[in-house]
């Protein structure tokens, strides 16, 4: 294979785009709709703990063709931040492609207690179900926890099914619910093999390309090898290893937090998009692609380190390698493209006191002893109970535990909550609170309110310090400061007006904005507002189409 110099591969690649937008640019904007396969593919990326910041951060380094197809192209919001409190993964791609929050779509965390089962259940996990594409036998998932429907759902009922729904990510939750309830097909891996799974829910064993993929052992190329950066400095090594608990770390673990990991999920992706044939069919089809390892390094080194300007770089080149390959399969001009984030992160502790920052590094562990112990104390002494099990900064409540003492869920959950202030919690809002909307007319106050889910049993959620995380080493997320709740919003496709919107914006508005311009309904709970400054009049967007090139971002953004 002959490559082409960087500077003749850029001009080309632009050089396919005007051509295809050209052929697409005599169809009125106006009259494009999901009904007739204008666009022919929505693609909508998330990025695992991506913060708001991060495009501006590295702007000037990322090259032609990725973010920046987006950023000089597209429509970028730059005040996108999420308006609840529990920002963590799964409830951040419910929110996403519900165009709701979690008083909407039910999904208030990664996992919570379940007084029936009588232990923690993740979002996603469904007994009703079992894995495909493993030897053994183990749970499935799906979306039943949804209390919503989804941008794919409304697709999908819009077209009579003809439109074609699929998610991938390297997590369950992040490829189950952005799909929905109607999704053709979500894929996961699984952590230690890194082969590719999916759900009974969607179908009984995989089909032949990705049988072929797994069969093809194309996860082993991304062992054994050192992840540099641009000066040819070793970061990580993807060599096998052993785990804290002495077995053999496996490919989530070892391989997931650096950017091989992102290169093997948009090689499957791309096969996905040849052997399903997405954007050939005669309505919009709309694929998910969520994006781990990001995550998996940031709660690690936090989003200062070097590692992490690296991670995002090479995630740059990979995602214009994926839109050239999108570009020559469907053509650029046929497809739109949104960009976002599940939640942000915080600063590692030790860099915000080192300027001075309050900032703290708890041990989740410790903190929730010492909220069971304050209970203990209280209601049983004696005789040590375990009342709560803590997911900092929420705690789910044993509900047997507090019926032996005879409390009730409101009298239980203010215990708890004043047990977790004691413990160095600036404060909290209960589920019984939450369900009658009793909390401050205040920001803070709708943040958590919008955080609510009848899921889950009793719960408390705490509100932190700023920079205080649970983790003893490293950082996290889950807070609603702005460092987790900002987050980037983008779209690319021949109906966004190019600019830099400064406007206030949501994630919630993803979804509004997609169905509104696909001419379907938004979603059953959606909540957002269609971005109107972002979409060009039918005129524009028909002169637009002359050129990716067209207007600057200054002359574009809105007064």
């Amino acid at each position: 294979m002959r490559f082409l110099p960087p500077s003749i591969a850029v001009r080309r690649f632009f050089l396919r785009m005007f051509l295809a937008t050209f052929i697409v640019a005599s169809i009125p904007a106006g009259f494009a709709s999901a009904y007739n396969g204008h666009p022919k593919l929505v693609v909508v990326i998330v990025i695992d703990q991506f913060r708001g910041d991060y495009l501006e951060r590295y702007r000037e380094q990322f090259g032609e063709g990725g973010f920046r197809l987006l950023l000089d192209h597209g429509a970028n919001f730059t005040d996108c931040n999420y308006d609840y409190a529990n920002t963590r993964t799964a409830p951040g791609h419910a929110t996403l492609f519900t165009g709701a929050y979690s008083n909407g779509h039910g999904i208030a965390a990664n996992e919570w207690w379940d007084p029936k089962k009588k232990r923690i259940v993740t979002s996603v996990e469904d007994d009703d179900t079992k894995l495909v594409g493993l030897a053994e036998e183990k749970t499935g998932a799906s979306p039943h926890n949804l209390l919503a429907d989804t941008l794919g759902d409304e697709l999908k009922l819009a077209t009579q099914g003809q439109a074609r729904v699929f998610a991938v990510s390297l997590k369950d939750r992040a490829a189950v619910l952005p799909g929905g309830f109607a999704a053709d097909a979500a894929y996961w891996i699984d952590p230690n093999s890194g082969v590719w799974i999916t759900s009974t829910y969607y179908r009984r064993d995989l089909p032949k390309w990705a049988q072929e993929f797994n069969a093809g052992n194309r996860a082993a190329k991304y062992w054994d090898r050192d992840w540099k950066n641009a000066n040819g400095d070793t970061l990580r090594s993807t060599a096998h290893r052993k785990s804290k608990d002495g077995s053999d770390a496996g490919f989530y673990e070892v391989v997931g937090s650096t950017p091989f990991a992102n290169e093997y999920e948009l090689e499957f992706a791309k096969e996905l998009v040849v052997y399903e044939n997405l954007g050939a069919g005669k309505a919009t089809d709309l694929l998910s692609i969520s994006l781990s390892p990001n995550d998996i390094l940031g709660h690690q080194v936090g989003p200062d380190s070097s590692e992490m300007a690296a991670m995002a770089l090479a995630l740059d080149r990979e995602l214009a390698d994926f839109f050239s390959f999108i570009g020559h399969q469907i053509g650029l001009a046929n497809v739109w493209i949104a960009l976002s984030a599940d939640h942000g992160v915080s600063a590692l502790p030790d860099a915000a006191k080192k300027l001075h920052i309050p900032a703290a590094n708890l041990d989740a562990g410790k903190l929730g002893a010492q909220i069971n112990g304050a209970l203990t104390d209280k209601f049983s002494p004696g005789h040590t109970g375990s009342y709560v099990k803590l997911d900092y900064p929420l705690a789910w409540l044993d509900q047997d535990v507090f019926a032996s003492i005879h409390l009730k869920e409101h009298d239980a959950e203010i215990a708890v909550g004043e047990a977790m202030k004691q413990a160095g919690l600036r404060g909290y809002f209960t589920k019984s609170q939450l369900a009658e909307g009793e909390v401050p007319d205040t920001a803070l106050g709708r943040k958590f309110l919008n955080s609510y889910s009848p899921e889950g049993g009793w719960y408390v959620m705490g509100v932190p310090e700023p920079y205080t995380v649970g983790p003893a080493k490293g950082t996290d997320h889950a807070s609603p400061y702005t460092y987790d709740t900002h987050v980037p919003l983008a779209f690319y496709g021949l109906p966004f007006r190019t600019g830099t919107y400064r406007t206030h914006a949501e994630p919630v508005d993803l979804a509004a904005t997609l169905a509104s311009l696909l001419g379907i309904n938004a979603p059953t709970h959606a909540v957002g507002r269609v971005l109107t400054e972002a979409i060009a009049p039918p005129h524009q967007a028909e002169n637009a189409a002359a050129s990716p090139y067209a207007g600057s971002p200054n002359e574009r953004a809105p007064r």
